[in-house]
């Protein structure tokens, strides 16, 4: 890449890493608020999943925004969002329902910076380097959620969560900044332009639709692992046996931030294999392997902890094989002047199931085990992931008959 471009891709990445401090203060700090607010696993499930059920509400618009002006401008609106939301918690959450609404707030403003973020970097390389940037920047995602639970915990640990989350307003503010620091560029034309929460045109692209249906299944997988990873883990070590093993890097927290890290490299690793190998068939695939493992998750809860924190680490990095591959073929398969509307869509579908995930798990926890969930009761909720997981597969054919190899 040129210097120019890799300035602009780096500006971008970091924007997206510094918004996303805030994403998972939440879950990384999970058991700390459920002993503090005497929560429910129902409640910490609503919690959890609101920040993405907020974001699909958005989405429609913040995203199809970008199709008709500066996605630049759309971005720094949802990072000055995500600065109140941050600061808001920090200075004003006492219990479930205050943490409801910032974290809603928060989820918000998080479809002003993602999706939007995407198109400023896509509005502004070239068709032929799109296949390579893109994966770059979805994987991020998983950099900025590793810096979430890192930094959450240890700031959490050394000034209490109202400060990681004080931490977290001003990582927003800095994207702000970045984003001013950008040259504003105009949207590609609309040959045939239409309202702006007109999405026929897409829900009729049915390769793009077996990308977006695929989507849903990862984000609800994903999301569902990210919500609850550190109190699973938490309930691990707290095993007869396995507190000695439960600290350093093996610790709940440190295994979650390690997850991120190892999901980064392998939804680069994923998108590279599967544009060399064809997209539709290697996105199958990871998806299969991934659903087998989170059935595997509930026996492994039986074995010794630096085992289980093995397992959720290999986990973590099957869920994101498909990640960036799956919004890269949604780009690719974009009708020329709807990639905003696309994205929309994506993301719509995607952070619904996003929300839906977390809220199951902590459905099935309560259901199988009440306030206190056990071995079985885990596996139960992981399962339910692994069964969703399935559809995957199923979404991508249904999409791709026919092309399974883009």
């Amino acid at each position: 890449m040129s210097p120019a471009l890799t300035k602009l891709v780096a500006a971008v990445c970091l924007a997206e890493v510094c918004t996303m401090v805030g994403v998972f203060t939440f879950p990384a700090l999970l058991p700390r608020f459920m002993e503090a607010w005497a929560l429910t696993n129902t409640q910490a499930g609503w919690i959890s999943g609101v920040y993405f059920a907020a974001y699909a509400l958005a989405a429609p618009v913040l995203v199809s925004l970008t199709d008709r002006m500066d996605a630049r401008r759309v971005y720094m609106a949802g990072a000055a969002a995500n600065v109140a939301a941050c600061a808001g918690f920090a200075l004003l959450a006492d219990g479930f329902w205050a943490a409801l609404v910032f974290r809603a707030l928060g989820g918000a403003a998080l479809a002003g910076t993602y999706m939007p973020g995407l198109r400023v970097l896509v509005d502004r390389v070239s068709p032929q380097v799109r296949p390579r940037v893109v994966p770059l920047y979805t994987a991020c995602f998983s950099l900025g959620t590793a810096g979430s639970y890192a930094a959450s915990a240890a700031v959490a640990d050394w000034a209490g969560w109202r400060a990681a989350f004080v931490l977290a307003a001003g990582a927003a503010a800095v994207a702000v900044v970045l984003m001013l620091a950008l040259k504003p560029r105009a949207p590609e034309a609309n040959p045939t332009p239409t309202r702006l929460l007109d999405f026929r045109p897409v829900l009729r692209n049915r390769p793009a639709m077996g990308y977006v249906l695929g989507y849903a299944v990862h984000m609800w997988e994903l999301f569902a692992f990210r919500s609850w990873v550190v109190a699973f883990l938490a309930f691990a070590a707290a095993l007869p046996g396995a507190a000695a093993h439960a600290d350093g890097l093996l610790a709940p927290s440190a295994v979650a931030t390690l997850g991120a890290l190892v999901a980064f490299g392998c939804s680069l690793a994923g998108a590279e294999v599967a544009t060399r190998l064809g997209r539709g068939r290697l996105v199958m695939a990871y998806m299969a392997i991934s659903a087998a493992t989170a059935f595997a998750i509930g026996p492994a809860a039986g074995a010794s902890y630096p085992v289980v924190a093995v397992v959720m680490l290999l986990y973590a990095g099957f869920i994101q094989l498909d990640s960036a591959a799956l919004t890269t073929g949604a780009v690719e398969h974009a009708e020329e002047g709807r990639r905003g509307a696309t994205l929309a869509v994506h993301s719509l579908v995607g952070f619904l199931a996003a929300f839906v995930g977390p809220l199951v798990m902590g459905v099935v926890l309560d259901a199988a085990g009440g306030a206190e969930p056990g071995r079985a009761a885990w596996g139960w909720a992981f399962a339910s992931v692994g069964v969703v997981g399935l559809l995957g597969p199923l979404a991508m054919a249904w999409g791709l008959r026919g092309r399974l190899s883009r």
